[in-house]
């Protein structure tokens, strides 16, 4: 099976290991000559709490989910680290429920190999919170590469 495409699915979380990230996306992607896609999703309630600092006016139901991605952490870092390499790369975001919006980002790009970030928990905060890493690796449509930092808290 051919990489052409690959999903890097971010959320803020992510920003102190951005460089990490993409290191992983490029070693797949750089030899292979593999397109990127950085896909951020977040839910309404974390765009109504962040659109201001964003410097946007819309209102959740008029929200350009591609460019609220574009102007969130770690997103921008991420593009630069890929225009440095010369991968070729999109910026893709989404509205709502993360772990499904990320699955469907991947269908939509014919994604042929993904990459998560996730963060320690224990097996009781899983439990009760969930885990968006783990609903995404469940359903994901393709090979995902889990990364996962053992400092990155919540």
């Amino acid at each position: 099976m051919a990489i052409d495409t690959i999903l890097l699915a971010v959320g803020p979380m992510d920003t102190v290991r951005a460089e990490e990230l993409a290191d992983t996306v490029l070693e797949i992607a750089d030899p292979l000559d593999a397109s990127v896609v950085i896909g951020h999703a977040f839910t309404a309630d974390e765009y109504e709490d962040i659109y201001d600092d964003l410097d946007l006016d819309a209102r959740v139901d008029d929200v350009d989910p591609d460019e609220v991605a574009r102007r969130r952490s770690p997103v921008g870092d991420l593009a630069d680290i890929f225009e440095d390499a010369g991968v070729d790369y999109e910026i893709r975001g989404a509205l709502g429920d993360v772990s499904t919006k990320v699955v469907d980002m991947a269908i939509d790009v014919d994604a042929d190999r993904m990459v998560v970030g996730g963060r320690r928990r224990s097996p009781a905060e899983k439990a009760v919170m969930g885990s968006v890493s783990q609903e995404i690796i469940l359903q994901a449509p393709c090979p995902v590469t889990y990364f996962r930092d053992l400092d990155v808290m919540e």
